[in-house]
């Protein structure tokens, strides 16, 4: 497929597909032809308040509308950027002041409270856009001067400073990286994605153009069916949900409930996971559940559009304790470094994880420092040069020439004298009986490891069989149950949480 921009992919379906639905989130649905008017309807109001290239604050909840709104944006020829209306006024503030945006689009009362942080842009109201009409010169124009490296969307990440960065991305990036995806996967027409990420999650990036692309439908879960894992399910069902394309805490969250009649619906075909290393139980649960379905370990962070590499399970599973994260998209190259950027071809030697192709995100909004920090050019030996965005993940090649995750550079750490990756101290745990899920985190003022885990395990039968398994220098302070893990809006385990539970046992050591 030879196409330049997102919407392509769309147009694509409505000619295809017109009348076919396209999304539902459950309260409202657009077939093909629906979403695409409704979509040129907010891109026609949005070319009069603001330019091409620009930014458009969505200051709405997940839902058919929203997407809507993400495509207008785009028929306007800006970039979509999610800031949902729940989020705590500082953090919308910081972002606002990032963003500079011109037009913001809201919808149930939020304008307000968009204002009150400080937007000074024009505030539009999802109710009146979808009244408005189609001037489809005016797209026409903003469509004819369109290039392949113009944004799409732009998503925030943490930042040290304290000011949270923004990455932004393509079309070309997405286009090349669904066109991969869809290659590896085997996505078609007649699958129906259970759409699980917030739209401010790259996650949820895959989700809807691989169905736009192929001309499936979307299936918008509402965030509170995640908290009833029995409706969750049934709603599966009830949809004929085929593929999931989930991070890995919510397919944890499903396997490790105790409510009776939990079971994923044997219409799902395909399960991708991504954002976190999968715990073996977990996904023995998923395996067992779906038999006949197909598993792949996705990696890759928001600032390669994604996910890099990939790796599709054999029938049956793995029972090995630690999956690939596989081999690299077929436009993408991976790198492994060492800290003198010297690449490591050998087997089982540790370096950065580092990755370059036609798939990386544009860079860091109105952040030249930190883009300069993390995406660098690296000179080739025809005299070309080539950019690289460096993780700061480690990894490791296996005899095959698989790759394997082993950490964050951050999450590495030094105690007693060792170097201690704290992700095999979460495996080891993980594979106790009883232990469904663990976490560690670390204090370097007060050399306190803490490893905190979920499960119907008695922390003294952890503590006794890890003994067996772990070095001195690499056995936790404490052993910690709780309850559950709280998770960050984008399904990663929170481990802020988990440092506040556990400040008064470094309180203690420093007593």
């Amino acid at each position: 497929m030879n196409i330049a921009n997102v919407l392509e992919f769309l147009e694509s379906s409505v000619e295809k597909y017109p009348h076919k639905k396209a999304v539902d989130d459950g309260e409202r649905s657009f077939t093909y032809v629906q979403l695409l008017q409704e979509a040129k309807r907010i891109g026609t109001v949005l070319t009069g308040c603001t330019a091409p290239g620009k930014p458009v604050v969505i200051f709405m909840e997940k839902s058919a509308g929203c997407l809507a709104a993400l495509l207008g944006c785009v028929y306007a020829g800006c970039f979509y950027v999610v800031v949902h209306p729940v989020f705590p006024e500082e953090r919308i503030r910081k972002m606002i002041k990032v963003l500079e945006a011109d037009a913001a689009i809201t919808g149930n009362g939020a304008a307000s409270k968009l204002v009150s942080c400080g937007f000074q842009g024009t505030v539009l109201e999802m109710e009146d856009l979808t009244v408005s009409g189609i001037l489809q010169e005016r797209l026409d124009r903003v469509r004819n001067e369109a290039q392949d490296t113009d944004l799409v969307y732009g998503m925030f990440t943490s930042g040290s400073t304290g000011t949270p960065k923004m990455v932004v991305v393509s079309h070309r990036a997405i286009i090349d990286f669904i066109e991969d995806l869809l290659d590896v996967s085997g996505i078609s027409e007649r699958d129906i994605i259970g759409n699980q990420a917030p739209f401010d999650f790259d996650v949820s990036v895959k989700d809807i153009f691989s169905t736009f692309a192929k001309g499936g439908t979307l299936i918008l879960i509402a965030r509170e069916l995640f908290s009833q894992p029995l409706a969750l399910t049934e709603y599966l069902k009830e949809q004929k949900v085929t593929v999931l394309i989930w991070a890995v805490t919510a397919l944890s969250m499903l396997a490790g409930t105790k409510q009776e009649g939990v079971k994923p619906p044997d219409c799902i075909r395909k399960v991708m996971f991504s954002g976190e290393v999968m715990p073996q139980k977990p996904l023995q649960f998923w395996i067992h559940a779906l038999p006949e379905a197909e598993f792949y370990n996705l990696y890759g962070p928001t600032e390669v559009t994604c996910n890099c590499t990939w790796y599709k399970l054999p029938k049956g599973g793995s029972n090995t304790g630690k999956l690939p994260i596989g081999l690299p998209f077929s436009k993408r190259k991976i790198y492994l470094w060492d800290d003198a950027k010297r690449e490591i071809l050998k087997p089982r030697q540790v370096g950065e994880i580092c990755v370059g192709g036609s798939t990386l995100a544009s860079g860091y909004y109105h952040n030249e420092k930190a883009q300069d920090e993390k995406f660098i050019c690296k000179a080739c030996e025809d005299g070309s040069r080539e950019r690289i965005y460096c993780t700061g993940d480690l990894g490791y090649y296996d005899e095959e020439g698989l790759l394997y995750f082993a950490g964050r550079k951050d999450f590495q750490i030094k105690r007693m004298g060792h170097r201690i990756e704290m992700e095999e101290v979460e495996l080891e745990i993980g594979s106790v009986p009883g232990v469904e899920r663990a976490c560690c985190i670390y204090d370097d003022e007060t050399q306190t490891l803490l490893a905190f885990y979920t499960g119907e395990a008695q922390a003294s039968d952890v503590r006794r069989e890890v003994r067996g398994k772990l070095p001195a220098y690499m056995l936790p302070n404490r052993i910690i149950r709780v309850e559950e893990f709280f998770v960050t809006k984008n399904g990663k385990t929170d481990r802020g949480h988990l440092r506040e539970l556990g400040a008064k046992y470094f309180k203690k050591r420093l007593s």
